[in-house]
């Protein structure tokens, strides 16, 4: 199982990227893959799908996305070549939002959701999604520094929230550490 990788874009296809890491070019499905540049660097948040016919690699540049896109596949009826798309077409917050306030017709304008799809999803994960307003304002440049310099997710998340927005990066990640040590 993959937790995350870190590389360099070197080809941008209709529904996946090429993440060359080490020497070795992973392709990845992705919500959109025009939202990557090429030659640009990237940390992708993976999720490992094996079946008997299948193995592929499914990415995500926010832990938040992997997150929710993982609680979407263990939805009966839901797999991910359904829910990659949701990700495209709508927010992590949007489909929380949607799921908790029952809105099957925001549910249904995702590609192979039905009216019984849509309906499962909201059985199957109302009140189970933790909406927390505090990673709305997540600096993401910020924790992919923190996570290169291996600090785990879950402690990101806890630090993120008290510092200051209006510092320099540099600034940010020194606020940060001394926050990680305490």
């Amino acid at each position: 199982m993959y937790g995350y990788i870190k590389g360099i874009v070197t080809e941008i296809n209709t529904n996946n990227i090429i993440l060359e890491c080490n020497n070795i070019g992973y392709l990845i499905n992705v919500a959109n893959p025009y939202t990557y540049k090429e030659g640009e660097s990237y940390t992708v948040y993976l999720y490992n799908h094996i079946r008997d016919d299948e193995y592929a690699l499914y990415g995500f540049k926010k832990i938040e996305d992997k997150e929710m896109f993982l609680k979407l596949i263990n939805v009966k009826g839901l797999g991910p070549k359904t829910a990659l798309p949701m990700f495209g077409l709508g927010s992590t917050a949007g489909i929380i939002d949607a799921i908790e306030r029952e809105n099957i017709l925001y549910l249904k304008k995702f590609p192979k959701v039905g009216d019984k799809l849509a309906r499962q999803i909201i059985l199957d994960l109302k009140g189970k999604l933790a909406v927390d307003n505090e990673v709305v304002s997540y600096d993401e440049e910020l924790a992919d520094v923190l996570s290169g310099l291996g600090y785990k997710i879950n402690d990101i998340k806890k630090v993120l929230p008290k510092i200051t927005s209006d510092l320099s990066l540099e600034e940010k990640v020194k606020e940060a550490l001394k926050l990680m040590l305490k």
